[in-house]
């Protein structure tokens, strides 16, 4: 008898690019992952990391059963019990040292969207202002760069622009559909400008590769900056009628000759020119893209907002082939800050980054390491933790386990045990993206989608029906009323004017507001002035420069010999996403483990070859691992790179938990001092 075949139609979540899907089944087992053609982001289009979503799913690792730690090893209970005990305790917990002393942390692993606004309503619930989460070191930052300037972070009109800008972003390993927006508007004639230190694989595509020194990115900007006003290039009625702040942009873009520039970030004077020519003759055509390699810099966040002021000068801000500004899908808000908000208690960091809590109502990770360790400045003796993995992302990875394993409660939910499910008390499993249900809108087309649970597994909850049940357990229940995912996704689509049976009846995603470029001009941005600020009174009156001040990096500003190469970490590969997906075969297969990037004049001058073993030390901590020798145009002399998520060679035991950017709390991971030994 032939095997029984459907069809599901979702969207993939093993990034966060939300590919709509075809989910092939037989006998009710995903057998294949296609792309669905109707679904406007990528059109059919899929990477390899979504069709190794079935390896996933049925990896004979996957955590299926509750685990609890005794003192003979792991030990297989029901999930009720699981439940029970673990309320007993945080209950405990919450009764001894106080609600704050629980913290929730969220990851990436099971996707994000808005099981993170469950997490946060959840620690509200019990009293805590404590959630923590991977956007303390990643987004944030680049959020905060373009929220402090234009009141959004906004979405770059690629296919229609002029002049295309990256900085620090590799979109064919990053964001693959991002990459055919390019390409469509490069055959019309774009110019494409890419702003990184190492020749990535959209730095091959471009017409200018600007090789920057790492962490010196606001010079450029701050060049192109003066390039501009020199040339009187800027949009001269938007900046009068639409910003704040021009007269002291003009007045400290002076020192930025295109001669000082090369003199800071290597790029040659001539290149700093002719990207400024470009944007000027695409001008206000220009759409700029600032990846994750901007954030982990001690000045990253005044980098970001001297690239965001380039838009306002411009005039491309609001404007097709520029930069636009998605609509909000008018959705229910989940979480409890208005009905109780805590901020009374001291959430974690707030007061030492206070834009990180205002504008994110995140607290700090690096801070919460301090509070399990120190009780600085209070104890935090509970965590539950759902789809993070701090013990191999978070710096100084050393002193993140000690914490972990000090705490008096770790909750672990994932899909693997990871390093930090290694060292918890309880081990909970997980639902995958194909599992559970949840809306999801996109920016770009301003179109919602809601996913479909295609399998499911005995025993393994989704994020709501978790959160649910444990505050049941804690006497919460009421914050928690919906009986399932379906009645709070009903819930949360009420205000919007669609219905679910709608979103269910178009897995391709239905417009929630059409693009209407203009719109933010007439009704002002986002911002306390209403206008694009240059100058941040708000910035000012906490205590920070008003203007994005460019500071150089402290291995340039200085150097120490004991340390003479700077490190970059982070850069992504094809097959990975940060931590994940390493267990899965045929990936390692094609990139099978850690190394180090250098140049090789460095590895000449160090008497290394490629696959020598080499010793990275920081003023954190040391790692052990094989050299990858690059060719002369791909990274900078001086300059070396470590790509993350290795449990073999975790480059988080040399990165830095004590170094931050002021504004965002980000650590200092990608402009590292470090020495390197042969073996």
């Amino acid at each position: 008898m032939p095997p029984e075949t459907e069809i599901q139609q979702t969207l993939c979540r093993m990034c966060d690019d939300r590919c709509g899907i075809d989910v092939h089944l037989e006998d009710g087992r995903i057998v294949d992952i296609l792309g669905n053609k109707a679904h406007l982001w990528n059109r059919g289009r899929l990477c390899v990391k979504a069709r190794a979503a079935v390896d996933m799913v049925y990896h004979a690792d996957r955590i299926l059963t509750p685990l609890k730690r005794t003192d003979e090893g792991w030990q297989q209970i029901p999930l009720e019990q699981a439940l029970d005990e673990i309320a007993a305790r945080l209950a405990a917990i919450r009764e001894e040292r106080g609600a704050r002393s629980i913290g929730v942390w969220k990851g990436e692993a099971i996707g994000f969207g808005q099981q993170e606004n469950i997490a946060r309503r959840f620690a509200h619930a019990v009293g805590s202002p404590n959630y923590l989460s991977n956007d303390s070191m990643c987004y944030a930052a680049r959020y905060f760069g373009f929220k402090l300037v234009a009141g959004a972070w906004p979405v770059p009109d690629l296919e229609n622009a002029g002049c295309i800008v990256l900085w620090g972003a590799n979109p064919p390993y990053a964001h693959p559909n991002m990459t055919q927006y390019i390409t469509a508007a490069r055959r019309k004639g774009a110019t494409l400008v890419v702003v990184d230190p190492r020749l990535s694989a959209i730095a091959r595509r471009a017409d200018i590769h600007a090789a920057v020194r790492p962490g010196t990115d606001g010079a450029l900007a701050w060049g192109l900056i003066h390039q501009l006003v020199t040339a009187g290039a800027c949009d001269a009625d938007f900046v009068e009628h639409h910003t704040v702040g021009f007269a002291k942009v003009v007045d400290y873009a002076k020192a930025f000759t295109a001669e000082a520039v090369q003199a800071e970030t290597g790029v040659p004077a001539a290149a700093v020119r002719a990207i400024a020519r470009a944007m000027q003759s695409a001008a206000p055509r220009v759409a700029a893209y600032v990846g994750n390699g901007l954030e982990h810099h001690e000045n990253g966040v005044n980098n970001i907002r001297a690239i965001a002021m380039l838009d306002g000068l411009l005039g491309a801000l609001d404007r097709a082939g520029g930069t636009f500004f998605k609509a909000e899908l008018p959705l229910r808000d989940l979480t409890l800050y208005e009905d109780v908000p805590l901020k009374h208690l001291g959430p974690l960091g707030a007061g030492r980054f206070p834009v990180l809590y205002d504008l994110r109502r995140e607290c700090h990770t690096m801070t919460a390491i301090e509070a399990i360790l120190q009780d600085d400045p209070y104890p935090l003796r509970a965590l539950i933790v759902t789809g993070a993995n701090p013990a191999s992302t978070n710096p100084n990875s050393t002193r993140v386990l000690e914490a972990l394993k000090s705490l008096d409660l770790l909750v672990v939910r994932d899909l693997f045990m990871s390093e930090t499910a290694a060292v918890a008390d309880y081990v909970l499993p997980a639902a995958s993206f194909l599992e559970r249900t949840e809306l999801h809108a996109h920016a770009k087309h301003q179109i919602v989608s809601v996913t479909r649970k295609v399998v499911s597994w005995p025993g393994v909850q989704g994020e709501y029906e978790f959160w649910h049940d444990l505050a049941a357990r804690l006497g919460i229940g009421d914050y928690f009323p919906w009986e399932d995912e379906t009645a709070l996704n009903r819930w949360l689509l009420e205000p919007t004017g669609l219905t679910l049976e709608e979103l269910e009846a178009h897995p391709e995603g239905v417009e929630y507001s059409p693009s209407l470029p203009g719109r933010w001009k007439d009704t002002g941005f986002d911002t306390p002035s209403g206008k694009v600020e240059f100058a941040s009174q708000y910035l000012k009156d906490l205590g920070y420069d008003e203007l994005p001040v460019y500071q150089s990096p402290a291995y340039r500003r200085e150097p120490d010999a004991a340390y003479p190469f700077v490190l970059i970490t982070g850069a992504r590969k094809l097959l990975y996403l940060h931590s994940r997906f390493r267990n899965i075969p045929r990936f390692l297969t094609a990139i099978p483990g850690p190394e180090v990037e250098m140049h090789p004049d460095d590895s000449e001058a160090l008497g290394v070859a490629d696959g020598d073993t080499v010793r990275v030390t920081s003023r954190i901590g040391s790692l052990e691992l094989p050299v990858k020798v690059m060719a002369p145009n791909e990274i900078l002399p001086g300059s070396l790179q470590i790509t993350h998520g290795w449990r073999d060679a975790n480059v988080n035991l040399i990165t830095h938990d004590d170094r931050f950017d002021p504004i965002s709390g980000f650590p200092l991971m990608k402009s590292v001092e470090v020495r390197v030994e042969r073996m």
